[in-house]
């Protein structure tokens, strides 16, 4: 019988050291309601193919998963265009802030990637022509996925959202001008500032993500999701396109692939090998969690796991 490692006590070890860096940052007030978001909070789990999950902290507090849940509807998206999605956004590291219009402009409405939030505006876009009801089928989505039938939205981080996303109904609206948009303005920002919304717990997330870790598929749904081929070409936008501008960093201190978001979490995916799931809400310049970026490097260094 094989022995499994017990990761806990360097889970525990590792937030241990990033603690004081909880104090550092700030959290994203400029999403009101995330504003009221306790900074002392942190969490991680590790997922692992033949061992099941391991947590320490905060990790089974459920928080706004915001960006990361780019990578769910990208998937979504991916799975019904196929690589036509690719027409629509492109597959490049933007070197901008994730909420940049100035991009827009010189590529005729089509954003650099699907992970800044351009280009997540044309992803839920291409989900609203193909489901009636999108943001409840990105929600279906992600409890199939995880195997948590309550995972649920924030209807108060979805309405602060929408009432403060001045910046993200300008951009829907420049690409609407390119023709880039083909739903009513208005649903696509719904849509979009409802997913963003979803609440889910550092272990909740390991587990959606073990789509990713076994190539395409995951114990709690019985048909193949994305082919293993599919699931490179996600985690490899992941790894350029996912922390914002600072991809780059992130690739030479931690070398995994991963999907922050401004709720303070950040998913990191080796597939066939692990998800990790970190969580802090203070924020560096770049918006990705800080003390959760230095909680991942020090895994990766001590755990050996990185796609380098």
């Amino acid at each position: 019988m094989t022995t499994v490692t017990d990761f806990t006590p360097m889970l525990q070890q590792v937030l241990e050291e990033v603690r004081p860096l909880t104090l550092q940052g700030k959290v994203a007030d400029y999403i009101p309601e995330l504003g009221h978001v306790d900074r002392n909070k942190l969490g991680i789990a590790l997922y692992l193919p033949d061992g099941g999950v391991f947590c320490a902290g905060d990790a089974h507090e459920r928080f706004s998963i915001q960006s990361i849940s780019k990578v769910f509807t990208l998937i979504m998206a991916y799975r019904r265009l196929g690589d036509a999605l690719w027409q629509r956004v492109g597959r490049e590291p933007s070197g901008t802030p994730f909420n940049s219009l100035i991009q827009l402009e010189t590529d005729l409405g089509i954003p650099r990637n699907p992970f800044i939030n351009a280009g997540a505006l044309v992803v839920s876009d291409i989900l609203c022509s193909q489901y009636v009801n999108a943001h409840l089928s990105i929600l279906e989505f992600i409890r199939q996925i995880s195997g948590v039938d309550d995972i649920n939205f924030n209807t108060r981080v979805a309405r602060s959202e929408a009432q403060h996303g001045y910046r993200n109904a300008a951009m829907a609206n420049f690409i609407k001008s390119f023709g880039n948009l083909k739903a009513p303005v208005d649903d696509v920002l719904q849509t979009y500032f409802r997913q963003c919304s979803i609440e889910m717990s550092c272990a909740e997330l390991v587990r959606a993500a073990q789509l990713l870790v076994h190539y395409g598929t995951t114990p709690d749904v019985s048909e193949t999701l994305l082919t293993p081929s599919e699931v490179r070409r996600v985690t490899s936008i992941m790894l350029t396109c996912g922390t914002y501008d600072a991809a780059g960093d992130f690739a030479f201190r931690i070398g995994l692939p991963a999907k922050s978001g401004v709720g303070g979490g950040i998913l990191a995916v080796v597939p066939g090998r692990m998800a990790l799931c970190v969580w802090s809400p203070a924020l560096d310049y770049h918006g990705n969690s800080l003390a959760g970026g230095r909680a991942l490097e020090l895994f990766s260094a001590r755990s050996g796991f990185s796609v380098f």
